[in-house]
C-alpha cells in the first residue's frame, strides 16, 4: 500500500477539513496521510450528532445542561481533534496545543 502525505486544512470552528484551501478560513494546516485526515471527518459528523442531541435537549428544563452526558462527549471529540493537529501540526501548532486547556 502507497502512502502519500498530503497538506490538509483543518477548521476546529467551523468543524471542516479540506484537501484544497476553500473560502472558509483554516485555522490549521497539516501534513499527513489521507487515511489518518479521514479521522477528523468522523470526528466532525460525531460533535454534529451529539450538538444536535444537546439542542434537543436544551428544550427539556428538568435536565440541568451541566449534568448532560453528551457535553462530555463533545469535549472528548474536541480533544482528540487537538490531540490529531498536534501530532501532525508544525512546532508552533503543536506550541499552541499544549497551551490549551485540554493538555494541562
Amino acid at each position: 500500500m502507497i502512502v502519500i502525505e498530503t497538506t490538509v486544512y483543518v477548521s476546529v470552528a467551523n468543524n471542516s477539513y479540506s484537501y484544497v484551501p476553500l473560502g472558509t478560513p483554516c485555522e490549521f494546516e497539516l501534513k499527513m496521510n489521507s487515511e489518518k485526515a479521514r479521522i477528523f471527518e468522523r470526528l466532525f459528523l460525531q460533535i454534529d450528532s451529539l450538538e444536535f442531541h444537546n439542542a434537543v435537549r436544551a428544550h427539556l428544563p428538568y435536565l440541568p445542561y451541566h449534568l448532560d452526558e453528551s457535553n462530555h462527549e463533545i469535549d472528548s471529540r474536541i480533544a482528540k481533534i487537538y490531540a490529531l493537529i498536534h501530532e501532525f501540526g508544525d512546532d508552533d501548532t503543536k506550541e499552541f496545543v499544549e497551551k490549551l486547556p485540554y493538555f494541562n
